[in-house]
């Protein structure tokens, strides 16, 4: 028997909160942006009135600005996402315990077993956008499907506000006109590396060689053929699953190629930030750090380094990561791609510093004061209340929080 796998899409979620609290927003063309000054002037999101003017997120507002004068710039407020985000889910939690969020606005949800009590997953889609709208007043789309890439899909194909269910009878004629990298994971080098192969449709991937799909891409490329078929068995997570991270990671596409070891270090020194912030979250510690580089041809190596003893300091984590790339990479080499990543995960680990207390035990205590502090500042204010002097007037996008994973 197949699964009934629902993906909600807030409809342009930034602005649809905004408006919650300025009406008069609605109305008119009116984007959600950073602070141009800092270098955070994108589109952020954009109510439906903007989209007609074909603006479009991550574009630059002066970009914005000159398809529509008149467009409404509205500072983000992180706060009110994370707020609604967290009321939304819980109204999915009505229909089924099985909700993983993907983002602040989408989330999966598997509605298999719930199906006896609310009608198919058609009708719980539509049931679910119906509460959401009332007691929210925010639109979502919702795709329904047999699997988590085809739902993703689905919530994509139409908007806002609609249903779109893919099945099994169906999904050819819905998914294979569609361009390659709507797929999921599909990013813009994966694109363009089937675009050189002549397959620009999911169709046409669906029906290609699976196995040339590998030589030119490797296992993701396996992956992406498989989701062109329809092939998909990773399941949903049920809410509040606890997970015991194995490793904490960050990676990161650079807007440009890094070259030299300024540029490195910039790079390094955001991603072992992000990695540092989430090990004190979780109360953990790494034993190793590893690092990942990929070259514009997409070369890709990985090299890992014990630590002396576990850390959740971003110094130590970014000295370690230098240090390994140092001694596995021509620094003027450029670099596409990095990947910082704490490895060999303990938890609660105490460590018994000496009676008399060493410089270097010192200089650590010191150091996790700092750091802890800049945690609580975080919490209070937002990720990026406080950031890195490297992340300033940068050309290479770690101006922001960058983001990562935990993996299992």
């Amino acid at each position: 028997m197949d699964r009934t796998i629902l993906h909600c899409d807030l409809n342009g979620f930034y602005a649809s909160v905004e408006s919650l609290y300025r009406p008069e927003l609605k109305d008119v063309p009116m984007a959600v942006s950073g602070n141009v000054e800092n270098r955070h002037g994108i589109i952020l999101a954009k109510n439906e009135n903007a989209k007609r003017f074909g603006i479009e997120t991550a574009e630059t507002v002066w970009q914005a600005k000159r398809k529509c004068p008149e467009l409404v710039l509205v500072p983000p407020h992180h706060d009110r996402y994370s707020k609604y985000s967290k009321i939304v889910n819980k109204i999915y939690e009505r229909f089924t315990d099985m909700v993983e969020p993907f983002g602040i606005d989408e989330s999966w949800l598997d509605v298999t077993a719930s199906l006896h009590l609310f009608g198919s997953g058609g009708d719980i889609a539509d049931k679910i956008r119906e509460t959401v709208k009332s007691e929210t007043g925010l639109t979502l789309s919702v795709g329904v499907s047999f699997n988590k890439v085809f739902s993703k899909l689905g919530s994509d194909y139409k908007k806002p506000d609609a249903t779109t269910v893919i099945s099994r009878d169906n999904y050819k004629e819905i998914v294979y006109p569609l361009h390659v990298s709507n797929l999921l994971f599909a990013g813009r080098a994966a694109s363009e590396a089937l675009l050189r192969l002549g397959i620009t449709t999911i169709g046409q991937l669906a029906k290609s060689d699976k196995e040339i799909i590998y030589g030119k891409l490797g296992k993701m490329g396996a992956v992406l053929h498989d989701y062109a078929n329809g092939i998909d068995e990773s399941p949903v997570s049920v809410v509040n699953e606890k997970r015991e991270a194995k490793s904490v990671g960050s990676g990161m596409t650079f807007k440009r190629n890094l070259s030299g070891i300024d540029d490195i270090r910039a790079g390094v020194l955001a991603l072992s930030d992000t990695v540092a912030s989430r090990l004190r979250e979780y109360g953990l510690k790494c034993n190793t750090v590893q690092v990942t580089i990929r070259d514009p041809q997409f070369k890709t190596i990985s090299r890992q380094k014990k630590l002396s003893r576990p850390t959740h300091l971003m110094k130590e984590i970014s000295d370690t990561a230098i240090d390994i790339i140092r001694g596995a990479w021509d620094i003027d080499a450029p670099v596409r791609m990095l990947t910082i990543t704490g490895m060999n995960i303990v938890a609660g680990y105490s460590e018994q510093m000496s009676f008399f207390g060493s410089d270097n035990d010192m200089q650590y205590e010191k150091r996790e004061k700092i750091e802890k502090a800049v945690d609580t500042i975080r919490s209070k204010f937002g990720r990026n209340s406080i950031f890195l002097s490297t992340n300033i007037n940068n050309d290479i996008g770690v101006d922001t929080y960058p983001s990562g994973e935990d993996e299992d």
